[in-house]
């Protein structure tokens, strides 16, 4: 009477979600990266398995270098990552401009797309720095009102008044610290009485 014949063998799953089994690697979720795993081959299927949980089944390849997945391992990690950016992005958001808390509460409320409305705030932070988009966002959620296009025009309606020029695009570099990085602007009132305390100075030089 024929019996199963299986492989069981100890494997590590690195950075990336794959575990690697007779020369070949084998998806698995990704929340088992750097994690030690257990294979169960057999002539036909590679199991990896955490205790007694099957977390991935594939059909055994027996070619070299091949890289075999699962679908739904490699949608789950896509949304993970998208997640993690749009986390990201609110997080520097909401540093920089702390009324955009308030402002993607009420869009969420309404069931506007948040990382697509995160994604133009972060243009607009880029665009016009932190003060003016806080002040835009305030008012616009005073009005209850949650449309991109509103928060620009009070920007571009600011800058007018102010006599500035149209913003320039500024390209950054896709280095995570640089364009996560929120400058906070301070009053230069500093600065002025800087200014007058050297004004003082030369008078009394001069005098």
């Amino acid at each position: 009477m024929p019996f199963p014949a299986e492989e069981v063998v100890p494997v590590s799953v690195g950075k990336t979600p794959y575990a690697r089994f007779d020369l070949n690697d084998y998806s698995v979720p990704h929340t088992y990266a750097r994690r030690d795993l257990v294979c169960v081959a057999s002539i036909e299927r590679v199991r990896l398995c955490d205790g007694a949980t099957v977390v991935a089944d594939h059909e055994r390849c027996y070619s070299r270098g091949e890289r075999l997945e699962d679908p739904a391992h490699i949608e789950a990690l896509a949304a993970q990552k998208r997640n993690a950016r749009q986390s990201r992005g609110m997080g520097r958001l909401h540093h920089a401009a702390p009324k955009s808390r308030a402002f993607l509460v009420l869009a969420g409320e309404r069931g506007c797309n948040l990382g697509s409305i995160t994604a133009q705030l972060l243009g607009l932070l880029d665009e016009y720095g932190a003060r003016d988009l806080d002040l835009a966002l305030g008012e616009v959620h005073e009005r209850g009102v949650v449309h991109i296009p509103a928060v620009r025009q009070l920007l571009e309606q600011r800058r007018h008044a102010r006599g500035l020029a149209p913003p320039l695009a500024v390209h950054l570099p896709a280095d995570p610290r640089v364009r996560d990085l929120v400058v906070t602007p301070h009053a230069l009132t500093t600065y002025d009485a800087l200014t007058s305390d050297g004004e003082e100075a030369d008078d009394d030089h001069g005098s």
